[in-house]
């Protein structure tokens, strides 16, 4: 996750400094909530891209991880846009608990927590018997470790 971060960071840089372009806005607050969206689809851009190509963004290139269907193959562009969609859900349920919690005992330091919000996407892996993401074990797809398994030109 951090050398994807990385990685978003300048994704997420390059949409920001094209959409200010685009836009002439001069402050992060301007235009906030295009902003936000045009940035969703950009990071959604990103990963559905690199998972359409061949089932990998760079790092999980890196660290020999795949993304494939049922079928051992990449799976379909519009099951990945679903992907990217049902990745969001825990991540928010999370960040909103933190901004309950926070709200509810005064205590605005809670709200450090934040951080820990999009870790809450690994709590369903601990609880499914292949350690699957929940948003895997619904759309059918799963990440393969490519160093356990013998190369296939399939696989390459």
């Amino acid at each position: 996750m951090m050398y994807e971060g990385v990685l978003l960071f300048g994704v997420v840089f390059l949409a920001g400094y094209l959409f200010d372009t685009l836009t002439q806005s001069r402050n992060a607050l301007m235009l906030r909530h295009t902003r936000q969206a045009f940035l969703f689809l950009a990071i959604g851009l990103y990963f559905v891209l690199s998972w359409h190509r061949r089932g990998q963004t760079l790092p999980m290139k890196t660290w020999n991880v795949r993304l494939v269907d049922r079928g051992e193959r990449v799976a379909p562009l519009s099951r990945l846009i679903l992907r990217y969609l049902l990745i969001w859900p825990l991540p928010l349920v999370a960040a909103m608990v933190i901004y309950g919690v926070s709200q509810a005992t005064g205590y605005a330091s809670i709200d450090l927590f934040i951080v820990f919000a999009p870790f809450s996407i690994f709590i369903w892996t601990w609880l499914d018997p292949q350690g699957q993401f929940l948003h895997d074990r619904l759309l059918g797809t799963r990440l393969v470790d490519l160093k356990a398994r013998p190369s296939s030109p399939d696989h390459a």
